[in-house]
């Protein structure tokens, strides 16, 4: 499904490039579990504030995404964005900063 276009399953844009996200990250088990398609916006923000175990451990549906405060803010701004708008992603200073 790789470079289809259609609905963003996270911020519910349409007619947006979609890639496969996997709910619960390849690194902690997910290679063959659930997954969601998403735009490249919400999938680079996703895993710009998120590691992949809190990815796994409480953030494995979509539902859970969208009630997160951190990335609920994001779904806010990214709706009111065209499909063909470039967004630009940075990582969040938790995750920049982490392992120091």
């Amino acid at each position: 499904m790789k470079g289809q276009i259609g609905r963003c399953e996270l911020c519910g844009r349409n007619k947006v490039t979609l890639t496969e996200h996997h709910l619960i990250p390849k690194e902690e088990g997910g290679t063959f579990l659930e997954t969601a398609f998403l735009c490249r916006p919400c999938h680079k923000q996703i895993h710009n504030l998120y590691t992949n175990q809190e990815l796994a451990v409480r953030l494995f549906t979509i539902e859970r995404l969208q009630n997160d405060e951190k990335i609920h803010k994001f779904i806010k701004f990214i709706r009111k964005q065209p499909a063909s708008a470039s967004v630009k992603i940075k990582k969040s200073n938790e995750r920049k900063y982490r392992g120091r």
